[in-house]
């Protein structure tokens, strides 16, 4: 059975940071691009970044550039998604997704549709 779990989150200021974790099991992590998406109250799903498998590329929205950093361990199934300098319109539930990188990279890493796997998500509370 696939398990994406979301870890991480919490109440934060304004200015500080954060690191989610999303640990994978009941399918080849290795083999799966990984993408992290938000979505806040009355708002779409939109993705912040997607990290591929083995090459390691990397994909950001533009208003997390520069703030957020993903990597992946394939030792231990995990991505991270290092936030730092947040601000209040970061808080959002952060939910982890995995897709066939075939299918992610070639169209829109960042779009929700290619992904087959998603986690329960984390909140993320910014205060200003």
């Amino acid at each position: 059975e696939v398990h994406l779990v979301e870890s991480g989150g919490g109440l934060v200021q304004a200015g500080g940071s954060l690191r989610l974790s999303c640990a994978a099991s009941g399918f080849r992590f290795d083999d799966y691009a990984i993408g992290w998406f938000r979505q806040a109250p009355g708002k779409e799903r939109e993705g912040i970044s997607c990290i591929s498998t083995s090459d390691g590329s990397t994909y950001y929205r533009d208003s997390v550039k520069g703030r957020f950093t993903i990597s992946r361990d394939n030792a231990v199934n995990t991505v991270y998604l290092q936030m730092n300098s947040l601000k209040p319109e970061d808080t959002a539930v952060y939910y982890c997704a995995a897709g066939d990188p075939t299918v992610v990279l070639t169209t829109t890493p960042l779009h929700p549709v290619p992904y087959d796997y998603w986690g329960q998500g984390t909140q993320v509370t910014v205060s200003s």
